[in-house]
C-alpha cells in the first residue's frame, strides 16, 4: 500500500483536484453544535491558519480523488463557500461572487463544468439544490441526509447574515462605507476558510481506501457495526450502473426500516441479533473480524438481501403496529408487545429466527403462539417481577435455539427447537419464594410511575382470567387504588402499600372518576352497581386495611405463578 502525504491549505486543495464522496461513507450528520463550533474556531476565535487535521483521499484519475477521511469537514467547507457566494451576489459583488464559485464549480479538461465536490450518498441533491448557482433541475424528496444537509446551508446563512447585520445596521456610516466594510468582512471570512490547514494523504486505489477506512476514528467517534459492515459489502458489490447503485438502495432501505421505527432499536444491535440468530454466538465486539472472514465476495448479494427481509421482520417483532399482526394472530402480537414493555434483549435472536421461520411457513400459527407465549411468561417471572440479570448461558440458549430454527427445512425439523424453547424455560423459571418476596415490590401511584406500563399489563390478564367471556377494551381503562392515595400517611398505609398490585383494580375512566376518593366500601357498592366482576377477597371484605391489602397481594401472586403466567 503506497501511501503520500502533504500539508496544503484549503484554497490549494480545491483547486487542484475534484473530490467524490463514495457510497461506502456515512451520510452527511455534522449537527448545530458542531457547525456552531466550527465557525466560532475558524471565524469568531480567527486564529490564522488553522490546522483541521487529516483528509485522506484515493486516486480515481488524474486530479480525481475519492474521500475515505474528512468527507464531514469537507461537506461543510463547501457549503459554507455556497453561503459566501450566495452572500457576495446578493450584497452587489459580483466579481467576488463568480472567484468562489470557481472553487465550487470550474470546467475539467473536457471544457465542460463540474462541481469540485460530488457525492453518491445524498446525489444529486447536494450538487443540484445547493452547489448549483441557480434553480435546481431535479426534485427531490429530501430523506434525513438532505434535511442535514439543508440545516447547515440555512445555519450557516444564518450565522454569515448575523456578521454583517451590524454594518447595515449601523445609522452612523454612509451607503458606500457600510458597502465597504460588508465586503471587508466577507472577504475575511473567505479568506479565513480558504487558509484551514489539512494533511492531505493519498492512496493508490480504492481497495486501499475500504482498508483504511475500516481502520479510522472520523471526528473521534469510533466507526459503529454498521458502518463497518456497509464498507465491506459495498467493497464486495460494485455498482454495475453510474445510474442506478442497487447497493445502496438497498442499504437505504435496511437504515430506512430499522430506524425510521419510533420504537428503540438501531441497526448496530439489529444486525449483531441477525448474526446471532443465522450463525454462530458471538460478542458484538467481536462480530466484525468474524463477519469479515465469512462473508466475502461470492456471499454478499445474499448477505445484503437476508439483511432486508430481516430488518422487516426485526422490526415487526418490536414496532407491533409495523408488523400488522392480524386479529388471529393477536396472541402472538400482545406477547411481543409484552418482552417490549420487560425491557429484555436476550430472547430477540430467537424471536427473530421463530417469526422469520413461520412467515417462511415452517410451521403454523399455533406453534408460534405457544412458543413466544412461553417466552413471555418466562420473562415476566424472570425479568419484570424478580428482576434477574441473564447469564451469557440464557443468551447463548436463545442464540443456539434461533440458529437450530433457521436451519431447519420444515415442521418435522421446526417442532422439536419449539418445544426445547419451552422445556429449557422451565429449568430457570424463579422459585415461586422469589416471586412471593418481590411482588409487593411492584407498585404504582401517580408519584412513582415507572412501572405503571407492567401494572396494567398485569391486571389486564389478572381481569381477563375473572371475565371469561366479557368483552373490554383494556386498552382504555384506567388503574384505580381501593384504598385512596390521599390515605397515605395515615394509618399504616405508606405509599409501598397503597401503590402494591393488591390494591389496585381496573375500571373505564368514567368509572375512575366516579370513585375518586371515595372510601372502599362506597367504591365496592358502585362497582357492584355496575356490573364489575369483583375477586372474591375483594368482594367478601367489609373494609380494606393494609393486611388484606398485602394478603391479596400475595394471594395474586401464587395466582400468577401457579396459574396466569405458568409455562
Amino acid at each position: 500500500m503506497k501511501i503520500e502525504s502533504t500539508d496544503q491549505d484549503i484554497r490549494t486543495l480545491l483547486s487542484s483536484g475534484y473530490y467524490r464522496i463514495p457510497r461506502f461513507q456515512r451520510p452527511y450528520s455534522w449537527t448545530k453544535e458542531e457547525i456552531q463550533d466550527f465557525w466560532d474556531d475558524i471565524v469568531r476565535d480567527n486564529p490564522g491558519d488553522y490546522f483541521i487535521g487529516s483528509m485522506v483521499v484515493f486516486k480515481d484519475a488524474n486530479q480525481r480523488y475519492g474521500v475515505v477521511d474528512g468527507q464531514q469537514r469537507l461537506t461543510t467547507i463547501a457549503i459554507f463557500l455556497v453561503v459566501l457566494r450566495n452572500t457576495f451576489k446578493k450584497k452587489g459583488f459580483k466579481d467576488l461572487a463568480a472567484g468562489i464559485h470557481g472553487l465550487i464549480e470550474r470546467k475539467n479538461i473536457e471544457n465542460k463544468p463540474e462541481f469540485i465536490l460530488s457525492t453518491e450518498t445524498s446525489y444529486p441533491f447536494l450538487q443540484d439544490h445547493i452547489l448549483k448557482w441557480g434553480e435546481p433541475d431535479v426534485p427531490v424528496i429530501p430523506k434525513q441526509e438532505e434535511e442535514n444537509l439543508k440545516d447547515a446551508l440555512s445555519q450557516l446563512d444564518d450565522l454569515v447574515g448575523t456578521a454583517v447585520q451590524s454594518y447595515e445596521s449601523d445609522l452612523t456610516l454612509t451607503n458606500e462605507k457600510k458597502q465597504d466594510n460588508i465586503k471587508k468582512k466577507l472577504i475575511e471570512i473567505r479568506d479565513a476558510i480558504l487558509n484551514l490547514k489539512v494533511i492531505f494523504v493519498k492512496l493508490d486505489n480504492e481497495d486501499d481506501a475500504y482498508l483504511i477506512f475500516e481502520t479510522l476514528n472520523p471526528r473521534g467517534k469510533d466507526l459503529s457495526l454498521t458502518d463497518l459492515v456497509k464498507n465491506h459489502i459495498t467493497k464486495h458489490l460494485k455498482a454495475k450502473s453510474a445510474s442506478v447503485d442497487q447497493t445502496k438502495i438497498k442499504w437505504e432501505r435496511i437504515l430506512e426500516t430499522i430506524e425510521g421505527s419510533s420504537y428503540d432499536i438501531d441497526t448496530d444491535t439489529f444486525i449483531h441479533h441477525f448474526w446471532l440468530s443465522r450463525y454462530d454466538y458471538i460478542p458484538a465486539k467481536s462480530l466484525f473480524k468474524k463477519l469479515k472472514l465469512r462473508i466475502g465476495k461470492d456471499r454478499a448479494k445474499d448477505f445484503l438481501n437476508d439483511l432486508i427481509s430481516d430488518a422487516a421482520v426485526y422490526r415487526s417483532i418490536h414496532d407491533i403496529q409495523f408488523g400488522k399482526w392480524s386479529k388471529q394472530e393477536r396472541r402472538i402480537a400482545d406477547s411481543l408487545y409484552a418482552l417490549q414493555l420487560f425491557r429484555v434483549q436476550q430472547q430477540t435472536p430467537c424471536v427473530l429466527s421463530l417469526v422469520r421461520a413461520y412467515k417462511e411457513k415452517k410451521f403454523k400459527m399455533k406453534h408460534l403462539e405457544d412458543a413466544i407465549d412461553a417466552i413471555e411468561k418466562f420473562h415476566f417471572l424472570f425479568t419484570a417481577v424478580t428482576s434477574q440479570r441473564s447469564s451469557g448461558g440464557i443468551s447463548g440458549m436463545y442464540a443456539s435455539l434461533g440458529r437450530r430454527l433457521f436451519e431447519a427445512t420444515d415442521i418435522n425439523e421446526s417442532l422439536p427447537v419449539i418445544k426445547e424453547v419451552k422445556t429449557k424455560l422451565k429449568e430457570r423459571i424463579p422459585s415461586i419464594r422469589e416471586v412471593n418476596a418481590l411482588f409487593p415490590e411492584i407498585i404504582y401511584t401517580d408519584r412513582l410511575t415507572k412501572q405503571r406500563g407492567l401494572v396494567k399489563y398485569m391486571l389486564t390478564a389478572f381481569m381477563k382470567q375473572t371475565s371469561t367471556g366479557v368483552t373490554a377494551d383494556f386498552d382504555a381503562m384506567t388503574i384505580e387504588h381501593l384504598v385512596s392515595q390521599d390515605r397515605i400517611g395515615s394509618e399504616c398505609f405508606t405509599e409501598a402499600v397503597v401503590g402494591q398490585i393488591g390494591n389496585l383494580i381496573l375500571v373505564s375512566s368514567d368509572m375512575n372518576e366516579k370513585l375518586k376518593n371515595k372510601s372502599f366500601k362506597e367504591k365496592k357498592q358502585i362497582l357492584k352497581n355496575a356490573g364489575y366482576s369483583l375477586s372474591p377477597e375483594i368482594d367478601s371484605a367489609t373494609d380494606w386495611t393494609v393486611d388484606t391489602i398485602k394478603k391479596r397481594t400475595e394471594k395474586m401472586a401464587i395466582e400468577a405463578y401457579n396459574k396466569i403466567w405458568k409455562i
